[in-house]
């Protein structure tokens, strides 16, 4: 029984400030604050009853189907798309609660353009990363199989992956961070396989990201004369009712 005060304390510690920014988020703007997470989850079901249509699998392919084998022009045109085609080998509705939980806490707590932004980085750092890897080839790492220059890289995983990581270091949730880090790594383990390459190239990128973030927090309390944030990280962005919004001081 003494274990529970103790487990309590350490939950709030963890998932405290995720909590109240998401319960706050809500509360101030109720179903406005998840727009961009509900347009993602109809997109990605449309997307999916179509490219399982005779007549839709062929457009869905050609604008939204990357591989490593692809002109780089066009697999960079095809990725936006790409994040909202469902893996055809996979159930839909693990990627639309992938994108209902993840991209609606981020939406919450980083605002509509950040998660967008922080979604499509880390898409784009798996894509860039299977060129790579396939160039590069089996006997070097972190090489690939020229096979898999042909495989179909599509979904919202990576981008998930790289937003719970970089939620987890916006709101200093380290312990659930270091889980997803963990889980892809056995993953990779388990079964090493393109997608699983690409969750941990995703959340490289995001982590180089949230290193940036940290060292320019730092810099600006050093040069503030320790006027920042306890952990180095930048303020963050308040809300007052008369003078309106305030400034923002750091786009990521």
């Amino acid at each position: 029984m003494s274990r529970l005060p103790a487990l309590r304390r350490a939950a709030v510690r963890e998932w405290g400030p995720l909590f109240t920014t998401v319960r706050q988020g809500l509360a101030g703007r109720g179903v406005r604050a998840l727009a961009l997470t509900t347009v993602a989850v109809a997109l990605t079901a449309t997307v999916q009853v179509v490219q399982n249509q005779a007549w839709g699998h062929g457009p869905v392919r050609l604008l939204g189907a990357v591989r490593a084998e692809d002109p780089l022009w066009l697999a960079l045109l095809r990725t936006p798309l790409s994040l909202f085609v469902p893996a055809l080998d996979l159930p839909v509705w693990g990627a639309l609660a992938q994108i209902l939980l993840v991209f609606g806490v981020a939406e919450v707590c980083l605002g509509r353009w950040r998660t967008l932004a922080v979604a499509y980085l880390a898409t784009l750092a798996g894509t860039l990363y299977a060129r790579i890897g396939v160039a590069l080839g089996p006997e070097v790492f972190p090489g690939l199989p020229a096979s898999d220059a042909q495989v179909v890289d599509t979904g919202p995983s990576a981008a998930v992956v790289g937003l719970a990581v970089y939620v987890c270091h916006r709101h200093r949730a380290w312990f659930t961070g270091a889980l997803v880090v963990l889980a892809m790594i056995v993953e990779v383990l388990v079964k090493d396989n393109l997608a699983g390459r690409e969750h941990l190239a995703a959340i490289a990128v995001v982590l180089v990201v949230c290193g940036v973030r940290e060292w320019r927090g730092r810099r600006r309390a050093q040069g503030a004369g320790g006027g920042g944030t306890r952990s180095g990280a930048p303020p963050m962005r308040s809300w007052n009712l008369r003078r309106g919004p305030a400034q923002r001081t750091s786009w990521w």
